[in-house]
């Protein structure tokens, strides 16, 4: 049997529609293959999430506390971080090279190469930022002390988004995480440009444009198909440092480093490109390891011992938060995506139903990472207006899984008694 036959046979469809090359014999551990399932990186970010929020309105919240205050590395290099700073803007990283590997993919190879396709998903991030941050704003317009969080309210959260997906969305078609994938992926890059324009006081250019050399210098190497990993992940690491010198959020050199990556294979003949031979390597150490562990640290906000919860949940800001993230993304989401199709050329998947984007647009209200982020820095860490951001976005979230849920899985159904029927 020659080598491309053994290969060809190798090669194998899993039930997202992704292509998928099992390791050979050594090559990865039986650990590793099942964190490289959807529904259990979901599991476990879900778990994580629960642990923390358990944790932190339990009489021990002041150790969880603690704990994510707890700093370590090298105050040289501005890198004395605490460990709740370390999972978001360092593991969580890992988690944006993953999914810019795969998103490149999409753009490049899959079903997004076609610009009718991947402008739609791109549109409804738009719409999806666009319809949250003016509904805040009315809601706040005679609160001036909540104005400055208008963008909380804009981003959705990609880990919990993809991992609720991969719970709920058996029986539904792979498309819709390809489009969940490209709306939460555009989301977030335009979140980090608004924190970038309005929410960095300090950007420092001169880090941002050092941070090039090291980029360019992998780029270089991936694109000679270079997978020596003590050339790599030492220039990666240069790459993440300067980008979070800058000022910019840190993630972002995931992103780029991920966008870097070949996804084409130079020889002839069949077999996975090294952007997914990438995605194959990290996806364990991401699903398993970064997106929990940030989780961990992000979901712990605290209810209990409220001075006036009733208070809380009326105020502005929380229902600003709210509204915004469940009525704002299902809106603008959706209404974004139709018109686009109805005055344009860009056709929705064939395999995609306006009940799926609409519950897709449901769970694009969860919010956790990035607005999070930005409420600290709109607010300030801590402060009263800080903890109506948390709980306004703890309370969307939940209720933005809850609806999506109850339309996905209302949907999956629906396609089943087609597919019996047409049977």
């Amino acid at each position: 049997m020659t080598p491309p036959t053994r290969r060809r046979e190798r090669l194998r469809r899993t039930r997202t529609g992704r292509l998928f090359v099992p390791p050979s014999p050594g090559e990865s551990t039986r650990i590793g293959e099942i964190l490289r399932r959807e529904t259990v990186g979901g599991a476990l970010l879900i778990g994580a999430a629960a642990l923390a929020l358990v944790w932190a309105n339990s009489p021990w919240r002041d150790v969880y506390t603690a704990l994510g205050d707890l700093r370590l590395g090298p105050a040289a290099l501005h890198l004395d971080l605490d460990l709740a700073t370390w999972a978001a803007d360092g593991l969580l990283a890992i988690f944006f090279f993953v999914a810019g590997l795969e998103l490149k993919r999409e753009f490049v190879a899959g079903d997004l190469r076609e610009p009718a396709r991947a402008v739609l998903p791109v549109a409804a991030a738009v719409g999806g930022m666009a319809v949250p941050a003016v509904l805040y704003t009315a809601i706040n317009l005679n609160h001036p002390g909540g104005l400055a969080g208008w963008a909380v309210p804009t981003a959705t959260d990609i880990a919990f988004a993809l991992a609720i997906l991969a719970v709920i969305g058996r029986g539904l078609p792979t498309a819709l995480r390809t489009f969940l994938l490209t709306l939460a992926v555009v989301d977030d890059l335009l979140a980090i440009t608004v924190i970038a324009i309005f929410y960095t006081d300090d950007l420092a250019v001169g880090p941002l444009l050092l941070a090039l050399v090291p980029l360019a210098l992998f780029t270089l190497l991936v694109q000679h198909r270079v997978r020596s990993w003590w050339l790599l992940l030492p220039l990666a690491a240069v790459t993440w440092v300067l980008v979070h010198e800058s000022g910019v959020h840190a993630t972002v050199a995931g992103v780029l480093l991920g966008f870097a990556v070949p996804v084409v294979r130079r020889a002839p003949g069949e077999g996975p490109g090294l952007a997914e031979h990438f995605e194959h390597r990290w996806r364990p150490l991401s699903a398993g390891v970064a997106v929990p562990v940030f989780a961990f640290f992000a979901a712990g906000v605290t209810v209990v011992g409220q001075s006036d919860l009733a208070a809380t949940f009326g105020n502005p800001i929380t229902l600003g938060v709210v509204v915004g993230l469940v009525a704002g993304k299902a809106i603008g989401v959706t209404g974004a995506a139709w018109l686009v199709q109805r005055f344009s050329r860009a056709r929705l998947d064939e395999s995609l139903r306006w009940v799926d984007v609409f519950g897709l647009a449901l769970l694009a209200g969860i919010g956790f990472t990035v607005s999070l982020l930005i409420g600290e820095l709109a607010f300030g860490g801590g402060s009263e207006a800080d903890d109506h951001v948390k709980v306004g976005i703890v309370v969307a979230s939940v209720l933005a899984a809850l609806l999506a849920t109850i339309v996905l899985r209302g949907s999956a159904r629906r396609r089943a008694r087609a597919g019996t029927r047409g049977a």
